[in-house]
């Protein structure tokens, strides 16, 4: 193969691995953005995984597949995100954004019950994730 020309099946083979192409973005607001898109999606995920617990048939593969999407494009964010930004805070970020969320989701769309020690728990996870911003450099 000619240095600096593709071929077809190099392009077609790079396109199948990496659908969305991963760039860095040394701006690090757009890094934050993205985790918080990451995180959100990751919520994304466990609510399908809850909603298909509680239903049956195709409407619970619709669910599973929700599911699927929501944890690849979460993933593939996440992997973007730690490029640039440290690993160990992406993830605590990533983490958390789906904790709160998750909990937020359980006591909104789930019923489950919101008492006092859950939301102050869950109200200091999101100073923390607050913090581990605030102190990124």
């Amino acid at each position: 193969m000619v240095k600096g020309k593709r071929s077809l099946v190099d392009v077609e083979f790079s396109f199948t691995l990496h659908p969305f192409p991963l760039t860095h973005y040394p701006n690090k607001h757009m890094n934050w953005i993205l985790l918080i898109i990451a995180g959100l999606f990751e919520v994304g995920f466990a609510t399908c995984l809850g909603k298909a617990k509680e239903s049956t048939g195709n409407t619970s593969l619709f669910w599973y597949g929700g599911f699927l999407v929501c944890l690849s494009i979460s993933m593939l964010l996440l992997v973007k995100v730690t490029k640039e930004l440290p690993i160990g805070t992406a993830y605590a970020v990533w983490t958390g954004i789906g904790a709160v969320g998750s909990v937020l989701v359980g006591i909104i769309v789930f019923k489950e019950p919101a008492t006092f020690w859950r939301v102050f728990f869950i109200s200091t996870l999101i100073l923390s994730i607050i913090g581990l911003k605030i102190v990124t450099k």
